[in-house]
């Protein structure tokens, strides 16, 4: 900073309670949403751009970290590109670390509005694969949404952002903290906390410093470690929910189209979704295998992987040996659903493996003690980087409940 001039910006002078919000994702929109609705003076800083939702598909920026690592930056982050899915997940979890947040769960189902996509809103592949999976013998169950079904237009096009508004996102929250008086500050990445005399004090943009005694840490498990690194604060492991994707030739099925994931299969040590994934069509392609996009039938196989990753001056994450087999027997149990629900198992093709939830390098007991505060008195955590484990399932709703749970600690 030598030789560069600082600029003070302090939110409110006269507020007593002052918050300062980095992200804009699940945690940190829902962060923002109850700490401004219960009075207090809040600055959200994201990184990305505002877009809109159905562009949000063009700020990927994920890492190629041995599994290839998803996440999204923009106000919204990876809300706004995600499938709709709202599972419970880690409640056993979390009461093991002290937290119970069964009362936040059923809050924002009813705030979300959670529910399973009605009948006509299942995709013919969709159906195709959950009858083969009830005959083999699997239990099927209907993925919880916050999708509004009279919005949706089974386009397929959750993953890249909707071009409907049909499906929740953080920007509904970070909405109605603006309504609450936030302020929301975009394309502005947050370089350092501050701290003096051992607490917060505030967080510097490049030249700029705002102000604040109470900092929240939303950024994501990929970037929040290196906040915590930087304050000397104990970080760990990372978790990244790997999976791969299986696809087959099943002319005309359409299922490019569906809504994804709209139910699973818990299997031991994961999950198995409907899902189709577009790196198939170009993995067919190139197998010598003329397929249209419309042509494909496929599944997603997730794992609740272990900590064998790391975030520091690089990203790596890697497969252990109980990874693979559960990837494995996933796999297995996936190809034996499309083969009987028609497709032909000469042409099934897997995708490289990716990790769609990165989470858990600043963990519950770890990083942050049972409130989500940190050893530095007033700065908490409240995105991924906190699960105890890998989820093995959509974290979403796990999120935002820890956020309104960690806001309601803050307010006290």
């Amino acid at each position: 900073m030598t030789g560069m001039a600082k600029i003070l910006i302090l939110n409110n002078p006269h507020s007593i309670n002052m918050a300062i919000v980095i992200g804009s994702g699940a945690g940190g929109a829902a962060t923002a949403r109850y700490l401004a609705g219960s009075g207090h003076d809040v600055l959200v800083i994201e990184r990305g751009p505002a877009v809109f939702e159905k562009d949000a598909g063009a700020y990927y920026a994920n890492v190629d970290a041995g599994v290839r690592l998803m996440r999204t930056f923009c106000l919204g982050g990876t809300t706004m590109v995600s499938g709709g899915n709202a599972l419970r997940c880690l409640e056993y979890e979390f009461r093991e670390n002290g937290i119970d947040l069964n009362r936040h769960y059923a809050a924002i189902e009813e705030d979300l509005a959670v529910r399973v996509l009605p009948d006509e809103l299942l995709g013919e592949g969709t159906r195709r694969l959950m009858d083969a999976a009830q005959r083999i013998g699997f239990d099927v169950k209907r993925m919880p949404k916050f999708i509004n079904p009279d919005l949706c237009r089974k386009d397929g096009l959750c993953s890249f952002g909707c071009p409907h508004n049909a499906r929740w996102s953080a920007i509904r929250f970070i909405r109605i903290a603006e309504e609450h008086g936030a302020e929301v500050i975009t394309d502005k990445k947050a370089d350092e906390v501050i701290i003096r005399h051992g607490e917060v004090a505030g967080v510097r943009c490049g030249t700029e410093i705002f102000k604040d005694d109470l900092i929240v840490l939303a950024a994501g498990a990929l970037e929040t470690p290196t906040f915590l690194r930087a304050l000397l604060l104990p970080t760990s492991p990372l978790f990244a929910d790997t999976f791969i994707s299986i696809g087959g030739l099943l002319p005309g099925i359409g299922m490019n189209r569906d809504v994804p994931m709209g139910s699973y299969i818990p299997f031991d040590g994961g999950m198995i979704l409907t899902h189709y994934s577009r790196p198939l069509h170009a993995l067919m392609n190139n197998r010598g295998i003329l397929a249209k996009p419309e042509d494909i039938l496929g599944m997603m196989v997730k794992i609740k992987d272990e900590d064998a990753g790391s975030v520091n001056d690089t990203i790596h994450k890697s497969v252990s040996v109980q990874d693979a087999v559960r990837l494995i027997a996933g796999s297995a149990y996936a190809a034996s659903i499309l083969a009987e629900a028609g497709s032909d198992p000469s042409t099934f093709v897997t995708a490289p493996l990716r990790g769609s939830h990165p989470c858990g390098t600043a963990r519950i007991g770890v990083s942050v003690d049972t409130n989500l505060e940190t050893a530095i008195p007033g700065l908490y955590v409240t995105d991924a980087s906190v699960l105890p484990t890998a989820p093995g399932a959509p974290p979403i709703l796990a999120i935002i409940s820890l956020a309104r749970y960690a806001a309601e600690k803050m307010n006290r």
